[in-house]
């Protein structure tokens, strides 16, 4: 794999670290700006909504830019958002500056996406994005949990306060890494932006766009509230958050790095094997949550599933996308993001319930089934 692909993952690494990291400091976050637990989870929903608006408006945008600088600028604007954030008292300023880094985080991903694309042969797409999606499951690794030891020892700003500074050597990275010039991953020869556009209304791209955003609600209801399953139903302390998103993200880098030889030739049989374990391990780790042995294993092999899935279907759209080469990355964003915003606020809605804490996790489980219903309807290809 070309170097500049590893260059990107470092960059998605700092945002992946932002993007996940309220996993573990909702509770805190709640607590310091006065909000409950569900009005603090809905950051993560606001993330989301920036990236759902900004991935296709900011990749029109930088379309016609050479694509360091544009990434470069994604990345500094990123940084600053998070040094406002960390320096607030408001709880509405926050919200904004999760608003504004995800359009800036939209930017890149997108631009990043289509670039990693252009970088390899079309048969190896899906190896190329695995690279570049190593870069969010080392984030929940490593990134996400030390940024939730951080908050517990230092408090959430301190968190903030470290994205931003893992911004720049990102930076720097794609000032010596990625080369000067024009264009997109290599696009040659680009239709316009009316026809790229156009591409949404095949009803293939749209039922992949579907089933990624299904899957993606389903991993972000469950993840963003799972520090309240650690500390509460499993009874464990505080520093088991940390301990959990790391095996989340553990299982992350198994799954992605696993389905990236496979979504290109085996997309089918990916779906249809994951799909159903997905499904099936959401309400086991309901009804075993109490349990911690049994709690930690079933995160990890959630994270493994849940980013097999999702990596393998950022890839279809890509694909599917093959006729919009500039805004395909975008495409991808933006389903994922719909995803992302709308799990939370579902996964929240379920906390008043009798379900309480586990809620969440019921919740992830309908949405897998919502996304096994839809799969039938899109035939993907099947291996030799």
């Amino acid at each position: 794999m070309p170097l500049p692909l590893y260059l990107l993952a470092v960059a998605v690494f700092a945002m992946g670290t932002s993007e996940f990291m309220l996993a573990g400091l909702v509770p805190d976050i709640a607590s310091d700006l006065g909000v409950t637990v569900g009005t603090a989870g809905t950051l993560t929903s606001a993330f989301a909504v920036g990236m759902v608006a900004g991935a296709p408006l900011v990749a029109a945008l930088a379309r016609d830019r050479p694509p360091r600088s544009g990434l470069l600028g994604f990345v500094l604007a990123f940084a600053a958002a998070h040094a406002v954030g960390a320096l607030t008292t408001s709880f509405a300023v926050l919200f904004a500056t999760r608003v504004v880094a995800a359009v800036a985080n939209a930017g890149f991903l997108a631009v990043a996406l289509t670039a990693a694309a252009g970088l390899v042969p079309p048969d190896r797409k899906g190896r190329a994005l695995a690279v570049l999606l190593s870069g969010t499951t080392v984030a929940t690794v490593a990134g996400v949990p030390g940024g939730s030891v951080l908050g517990t020892s230092l408090g959430w700003r301190a968190t903030f306060w470290a994205v931003a500074a893992l911004c720049l050597p990102a930076a720097l990275g794609i000032l010596k890494g990625i080369p000067v010039g024009r264009g997109n991953g290599g696009v040659t020869a680009r239709p316009s932006l009316t026809v790229e556009f156009a591409q949404l209304a095949r009803p293939r791209l749209l039922l992949v766009m579907l089933l990624g955003s299904l899957v993606n609600a389903a991993t972000f209801g469950g993840l963003t509230f799972l520090a309240p399953v650690v500390t509460g139903t499993a009874g464990l302390g505080a520093w088991w958050v940390s301990v959990a998103l790391m095996l989340f993200g553990a299982g992350g880098f198994v799954g992605v790095s696993v389905a990236g030889r496979l979504s290109d030739r085996r997309p089918a049989e990916v779906l249809a094997v994951g799909g159903p374990l997905l499904l099936l391990g959401w309400p086991a780790l309901a009804l075993l949550a109490h349990e911690p042995a049994a709690l930690l294993v079933l995160v990890c092999v959630q994270g493994a599933l849940s980013f097999a899935l999702g990596g393998t279907l950022i890839a279809r759209v890509l694909h599917e996308a093959a006729g919009a080469p500039t805004m395909a990355g975008a495409y991808a964003t933006a389903a994922l993001n719909i995803g992302a915003a709308a799990g939370p606020v579902i996964a929240a809605t379920t906390l008043g319930t009798r379900a309480g804490a586990l809620g969440p996790l019921w919740a992830s489980g309908l949405l897998v089934a919502a996304a096994l219903l839809v799969a039938p309807l899109v035939a993907l290809p099947k291996g030799a």
